[in-house]
């Protein structure tokens, strides 16, 4: 019997590996519902492609547009806005919700898939990040697992064994395109520049958060609320080669690690079909040919974002949203040239030294609202 799944975000970087992956398995894997932003040229491609019943369109003047060109069709059913996406969520055969969306945009179809007690695939680690604890009190609640898709996440979620007997948690970065570069240097950094990630191929803001180690320090969020696993306990290294994606370190001083080459479709693969594990057409790791493995840590002066992300999660309740809320701005004028890299991490701060956190248990529209406050604040500090 197949696994029918939906993928929202079908258009980005792990939306179109994610539809590489199902093609490799067309007799388990059925896609029955795919959504984007904006980007409607390639999500109708992708539906006529893949036989896909149900797109959604974020964006209101991009849907109607699929509207009219899909006009008097019967076999695909165009469905428009935020609405649009959660009806896609609660499609009734469905198994499977892959939440591949950027950003904050990625928590009320989060909140929606477990509601209704499907299958969560997670590559959106800002969903964990701004609402966290909202959202595994949820899936605890209706007995939802949430199979992490980011690859670190993914490789502790395999290398955990006995929970009681973690030791740590450590999660691996290649460092990004500026590991070596002198602090003086970095002023000139342009768009361009940060772009260009050494092993991995991702989406323009991964890959800046990459470049600025925010997406590490995003990642120790996000560890925190899958796993249950305290602050303290959980360290980010750079490992330049990619292979290691992350590691489970014990009680009896054994460590774990899960390795492969830098990949995304291995852990997309793992989600779609967890707890089997299944054959693909990627090349074998060969160690002979890595030949090296190495670490260092990370350095706070020169990548301050990593350190600001592990004072917001320990502060704990709206910070992390005001967080990441500053960060998507701050990046987001970066690659419009409105601010320097070395500004990003500068902006992140005020915003958060400026932000009256509120504490204790959250809801949905206190999450928002700090999200909503945050951007509005990093879009007056730009253009003060």
């Amino acid at each position: 019997m197949k696994k029918n799944i939906v993928i929202l975000g079908s258009t980005g970087s792990i939306g179109r590996q994610a539809l590489e992956v199902v093609s490799w398995h067309a007799a388990d894997l059925q896609v029955q519902g795919i959504a984007a932003r904006q980007n409607i040229d390639l999500l109708e491609q992708q539906a006529k492609i893949n036989k896909v019943p149900y797109v959604a369109v974020e964006d209101q003047d991009a849907a109607l547009e699929l509207k009219q060109r899909l006009d008097g069709s019967d076999d695909i059913c165009c469905l428009s806005g935020v609405d649009g996406l959660l009806e896609l969520v609660r499609l009734p055969d469905v198994d499977l919700i892959l939440i591949a969306v950027s950003g904050l945009a990625g928590l009320i179809p989060t909140m929606e898939a477990i509601s209704c007690k499907k299958q969560v695939a997670l590559a959106n680690k800002e969903t964990l990040v701004a609402g966290g604890s909202l959202v595994m009190e949820a899936a605890h609640k209706n007995g939802v697992q949430i199979i992490p898709v980011d690859s670190e996440h993914s490789a502790i979620f395999q290398c955990l064994d006995q929970t009681a007997a973690v030791e740590k948690l450590i999660i691996t970065g290649s460092g990004g395109p500026f590991r070596k570069m002198p602090g003086e240097d970095m002023d000139r950094i342009t768009p361009e520049m940060a772009l260009r990630h050494p092993t991995w191929q991702m989406g323009d803001k991964i890959t800046i958060d990459s470049a600025t180690l925010m997406n590490k320090g995003l990642e120790i969020i996000e560890a925190r609320w899958l796993f249950g696993i305290d602050y303290d306990h959980i360290e980010a290294v750079i490992h330049p080669q990619s292979i290691i994606h992350s590691l489970v370190a014990y009680q009896d001083d054994s460590v774990i690690a899960q390795m492969g080459w830098p990949d995304m479709q291995v852990p997309i693969q793992y989600a779609f079909f967890y707890p089997e594990r299944k054959a693909n057409n990627l090349p074998a790791l060969d160690l002979i040919q890595v030949s090296q493995l190495t670490f260092e840590a990370p350095d706070l002066v020169r990548f301050p974002c990593l350190r600001l992300a592990r004072e917001a999660g320990k502060i704990g309740g709206t910070m992390t949203a005001v967080l990441n809320a500053a960060n998507e701005i701050a990046v987001e004028a970066f690659l419009g040239h409105l601010i320097s890299f070395k500004a990003i991490p500068e902006l992140i701060n005020e915003v958060m030294n400026m932000h009256s956190c509120k504490t204790g248990k959250l809801d949905l529209d206190e999450i928002l609202a700090a999200d909503r406050w945050a951007r509005d604040c990093a879009r007056q500090l730009i253009n003060r």
